[in-house]
């Protein structure tokens, strides 16, 4: 029988506080009305807050992808012995931060290609047309930007649960949750 090792891997880890650290930054940088002010003629590329946002935004888009692939094949991770209502809570919570993180980039995509807006990215990159956004049928079912919004706040409240959750399982449970995902000591 094979024990569960106390601690996720470094990688694991890693990929973790990176992702956390972009979505809070793309949070804080979120430009307001972005969509309203793009329709009045702002060229995105001369604010540095909404290049970073979009930028962060890809930057997650790829990290989430890239830690999906992980998850199929690193290491064991640790277990924890938790009542059920606690491990169908914490799945359905990871779940929904996942969807939340794959989601979130790609209502940024729609709402940027269903209304000709550019995506303005860090280096000078710019994708001014995004056609197979635009005609799609998925272009006019919503209003991409409240969306994007929407979900935008619904992760940090998420997040924001989940960082509580860890917080109780170290000050109240002292099960090993938190250090599970926290740098180890030397």
């Amino acid at each position: 029988m094979t024990t569960s090792p106390a601690r996720y891997d470094v990688l694991s880890r890693a990929l973790h506080w990176l992702t956390a650290i972009a979505v809070i930054a793309a949070f804080i940088l979120g430009p307001e009305h972005f969509g309203r002010q793009m329709r009045q003629g702002l060229d995105p590329a001369t604010r540095l807050d909404i290049v970073v946002h979009e930028s962060l935004g890809m930057l997650i888009m790829a990290l989430t992808l890239v830690r999906l692939l992980w998850v199929a094949v690193r290491p064991a991770k640790p277990r924890f012995d938790l009542p059920t209502w606690m491990s169908v809570a914490a799945k359905f919570t990871h779940g929904l931060l996942w969807m939340l993180l794959l989601a979130l980039p790609l209502s940024a995509l729609m709402a940027l290609g269903s209304e000709a807006h550019p995506l303005t990215l860090l280096g000078g990159i710019r994708i001014n047309e995004m056609p197979f956004i635009a005609q799609s049928s998925l272009a006019g079912l919503a209003d991409w930007g409240d969306v994007h919004g929407w979900m935008g706040d619904a992760i940090l409240w998420l997040a924001g649960l989940h960082a509580l959750a860890a917080i109780y399982h170290h000050v109240k449970l002292k099960d090993g949750v938190l250090l599970a995902m926290l740098p180890s000591r030397r």
